[in-house]
């Protein structure tokens, strides 16, 4: 037997055991329940965003549409102005770090909102104010967990369950989240409440590049127990990762027109 010839069949095993090591441990890694959130989290936040889109309240007996604007920057930083309809355009809500503001022209007031108010109802809709400002986060207010993997829709997804810290200033008592595999992205939010019973669904759809990010164009909230009701984001415009001073982020401009 050739010596060099075994030597270089001894080190080509060698060579494939340590790449298919390699590739386990890198396929490993990315599948860790901590690793998917934290990648499903930096998909869908940015430096800094400005949108425009319409929210659709649909009720079994009637229907109301507000549209709105949106500045972000991080996830210390938000403000929204109501455009329509005419008696709610001119109102909005500001975000600094962890304090909240509702500017309400109609009476020449702002209120300055407390974290119990973050689970309440955001403009009569099935959002909550919470959902508005994502002043809770996936990454640090939970413990995440692997449940497995599910086909839902067109993607191939992880499906993980957070739990709050204890010391969490969250609003539901346990969340579930469908990541797909492909891009990270969140394809369905289940939120539970303190009981454990399901209180409402959020699916996202028509998922599309804006600038360079993708994000969905519409998303729909689905109360649990409530036939006949939902809440539809349409997404019109957007543009993401542009210069952004924090001084744009003020009471002055929140009670701007």
């Amino acid at each position: 037997m050739n010596p060099q010839k075994n030597n270089f069949k001894t080190s080509g095993f060698r060579i494939l055991a340590f790449w298919l090591f390699g590739f386990w441990l890198i396929t490993t890694h990315a599948q860790t329940a901590e690793e998917i959130v934290k990648r499903a989290d930096a998909q869908s936040r940015q430096e800094s965003s400005y949108t425009e889109m319409t929210m659709q309240i649909v009720r079994p007996k009637y229907t109301r549409e507000i549209s709105l604007k949106s500045w972000t920057k991080g996830d210390k930083l938000a403000l929204i102005k109501i455009t329509a309809p005419a008696k709610d355009a001119g109102s909005g809500y500001l975000k600094i770090n962890k304090e909240l503001w509702n500017w309400l022209p109609s009476i020449d007031r702002l209120i300055k909102m407390s974290a119990s108010v973050m689970g309440q109802s955001w403009m009569g809709s099935d959002f909550t104010n919470d959902d508005m400002v994502r002043q809770s986060s996936i990454v640090t207010d939970y413990t995440p967990k692997l449940l497995g993997n599910e086909t839902l829709r067109e993607f191939d997804c992880f499906k993980i369950e957070l739990t709050p810290l204890a010391n969490a200033a969250v609003v539901w008592g346990k969340v579930v989240i469908w990541v797909s595999k492909k891009d990270f992205l969140i394809v369905k939010t289940d939120s539970y409440d303190e009981d454990m019973m399901l209180a409402q669904t959020m699916d996202s759809y028509d998922f599309k590049n804006f600038n360079g990010k993708t994000m969905p164009g519409r998303m729909e909230i689905i109360p649990a127990e409530k036939p006949g009701q939902k809440t539809v984001i349409t997404l019109q415009k957007a543009e993401y990762n542009k210069p952004l001073d924090d001084s744009f982020f003020s009471q002055q401009n929140l009670k701007k027109q």
